[in-house]
């Protein structure tokens, strides 16, 4: 996939079963969660985006990252509001904020609302749930358009 995804028609369970890694089947289509501090991009410190696994949607910025102390990858706020959808998830007797992907529908984690400023906002992910493109790939992988966030003066 890559950064237009206007075309995607969501693989059927057999196809992502077999395109997907056990673990990234069972958090993106199952609400999963992997182990903290023991996941691919907890502590990426990288420039680039972060793109749904199964669709290739871009969903977070690594300028939007930050370290949370749990051990996943948290960001301030998505590249875009319409690239996330959330709802509230009341399993294991607790209120939550689910976050999945816009077109996919994949589970990615959830959002708090004890974040940094400026937004206040701690999305906490799954590195399961996303694939990392660096600054220096953008262009070759079709996001070249997401390049000016990574600018000098975009800091």
């Amino acid at each position: 996939m890559t950064a237009d995804n206007r075309t995607f028609n969501k693989p059927t369970d057999a196809e992502l079963k077999q395109s997907l890694s056990p673990l990234q089947y069972k958090v993106t289509q199952h609400e999963g969660t992997e182990s903290p501090f023991n996941n691919e991009y907890w502590d990426t410190h990288d420039e680039g985006i972060y793109v749904d696994v199964v669709s290739g949607e871009p969903l977070f910025s690594s300028r939007d990252k930050f370290d949370s102390g749990t051990g996943w990858p948290s960001f301030t706020k998505p590249i875009s509001a319409e690239m996330v959808k959330t709802h509230e998830d009341r399993k294991f007797f607790m209120r939550r904020v689910e976050v999945k992907s816009a077109i996919a529908g994949s589970h990615l984690g959830h959002v708090f609302e004890d974040g940094p400023q400026p937004t206040g906002m701690r999305f906490c992910l799954n590195s399961a749930a996303l694939r990392f493109i660096p600054v220096a790939k953008l262009e070759a992988e079709g996001y070249g358009t997401f390049l000016p966030l990574f600018a000098p003066e975009a800091k």
